[in-house]
This record gives structure tokens, C-alpha cells and sequence, in this order.
């Protein structure tokens, strides 16, 4: 469901969709999800000052502490 979430919220941004691609690495209670784009969406997802991207960790966030679990995001080059 929350990998879900991260890519339907990549997918939204950026202008490539199809090049998004969202990797879960679940542990006990933690859950990582890399975020790949293509090299010409790298400030799209970023934002200007890392706003978007801190705007995606806090929904991820928010979703996985109702599950329990802590979230976060990584975008990958």
C-alpha cells in the first residue's frame, strides 16, 4: 500500500512517469523505499530547496505510523 503511495505521488510529478521505478526494503519495523527517475526528473521530485521531497517523506511518514512502522524515502541517481 505504501509503495503504492510513492509511486503514485513520482508518477504525479513527474514528466516521465514511465521511468519511475520504486524499491521496498522492509525490516523489523522500518520500511525504505528508493526512488529511481529519469536524470532529467532528478528536480522535479527534489524541488526547489528539497520541498517536494520533504513533502513526500511527511505523507509516507504519516501513512506508515498509522500502519506502525516508520518510513522513509531515497531518491536514487
Amino acid at each position: 500500500m505504501l509503495r503504492d503511495l510513492v509511486s503514485f505521488i513520482a508518477r504525479s510529478i513527474v514528466d516521465e512517469p514511465d521511468q519511475v521505478s520504486v524499491n521496498e526494503i522492509e525490516g523489523d519495523k522500518t520500511l525504505v523505499f528508493e526512488v529511481k527517475v529519469a536524470s532529467s526528473d532528478m528536480g522535479k521530485i527534489i524541488g526547489k530547496r528539497g520541498r517536494v521531497i520533504h513533502a513526500i517523506r511527511a505523507l509516507v511518514q504519516a501513512a506508515a505510523a498509522k500502519e506502525g512502522k516508520r518510513a522513509s524515502v531515497e531518491v536514487l541517481e
